[in-house]
């Protein structure tokens, strides 16, 4: 009885993070998968393959449904695994386990495409690929951690000049809705934004797609130097003896790359509801597979989202018709030229 309650409490949207139905889909896409690598890790465990017939031996305490409710509910509110164990009536190490092998294959599914069910993004070189037809948006985020021991080596190399706490960061990509593609780039958090994209490919993707579009915030501000048909950041202040009209020049200017780029600060958003990306509290190593993990499910949810056409705002002439004046009729007695327009629409 404690096991169907637990059960039913943990698949509730406000625990878990999903829908039932996209839990559904969860279940049928990973559930052979880890079965597959529960059984590699036994038959590796025993040294060939097994010498009794299946179902003899130690029956596991949670099934495969169990064992990613509980994946979902940490990565939502990052709960200690002492207290999924209680609501689950099991040991600790019973919840580890479950989270240590649900949370890689939540991680390896990539980030779902919008308008293209069944194809998924995972690498940079993905999203350029799809990203032809598409202008993308950059921003950076900052998650806490943990700090690293006294005298270990590179422990400043996590200490952000900005926020001046230890961090990681990452980089978001994001379609013009907000529609999430990648999150990934992940660094320690004292290199600089740009400095992280170029070291993984972001220019020489520019270089073999000129055709890709993006809006990025005053930290790209080098890689719009260099690729200014293709990025687009926030322009430069004028001097403070420049007149009126340039500094409200400037202004608009910058109010209307602003409004283009808004959208991913809520693709952020998004993903600052999940506790562990607004301060992470396990090892700095998982922090990587963590962040996969839940962008992926944030990518699924907004994959949903439909595409918003936008309506041409260009002026297009109208063709005008007039009636021409026939000989017979007397001067002065001919009928007055009339307008009728036509609406034309956009191609």
């Amino acid at each position: 009885m404690k096991l169907t309650w637990a059960r039913a409490a943990c698949s509730h949207p406000a625990l878990s993070g999903v829908s039932r139905a996209h839990f559904g889909e969860l279940f049928a896409e990973l559930a052979a998968p880890w079965e597959a690598a529960r059984q590699s890790g036994l038959r590796e465990a025993r040294g060939g393959e097994r010498r009794r017939a299946a179902g003899a031996g130690r029956k596991p305490k949670l099934v495969f449904c169990d064992r990613l409710l509980l994946a979902l509910v940490h990565l939502r509110h990052q709960l200690p695994h002492e207290v999924l164990a209680e609501l689950y009536g099991v040991d600790r190490s019973t919840v580890s386990t479950a989270i240590r092998q649900v949370r890689p294959l939540l991680a390896a599914r990539g980030f779902a495409v919008p308008d293209r069910p069944g194809v998924r993004l995972r690498t940079l070189e993905d999203v350029f690929a799809y990203a032809e037809d598409v202008e993308l948006r950059l921003d950076g985020a900052e998650t806490q951690v943990r700090c690293p021991r006294a005298g270990r080596p590179g422990r400043r190399a996590f200490v952000s000049g900005k926020r001046r706490q230890n961090t990681i960061k990452t980089t978001t990509f994001s379609d013009r809705q907000g529609r999430m593609l990648l999150s990934g780039v992940v660094r320690p958090g004292r290199m600089h934004d740009q400095t992280a994209l170029r070291t993984k490919g972001f220019a020489e993707q520019l270089r073999l797609h000129p055709s890709v579009m993006s809006q990025v915030d005053a930290g790209y501000a080098g890689l719009a130097k260099e690729f200014p048909r293709q990025a687009t950041a926030p322009p430069k202040k004028p001097k403070n003896d420049a007149c009126d009209g340039d500094k409200r020049a400037w202004h608009e200017a910058r109010r209307h790359q602003s409004s283009a780029r808004i959208c991913v600060e809520h693709t952020n958003a998004e993903l600052r509801q999940w506790a562990p990306l607004r301060r992470f509290t396990g090892r700095r190593e998982i922090f990587e597979e963590t962040n996969l993990a839940i962008a992926g499910l944030v990518s699924d949810r907004s994959a949903q989202r439909p595409t918003r056409r936008r309506t041409s705002t260009a002026l297009i002439l109208v063709r005008k018709r007039r009636l021409l004046i026939t000989p017979a009729e007397p001067p002065g007695q001919h009928v007055p030229t009339s307008f009728s327009p036509e609406v034309v629409t956009a191609g």
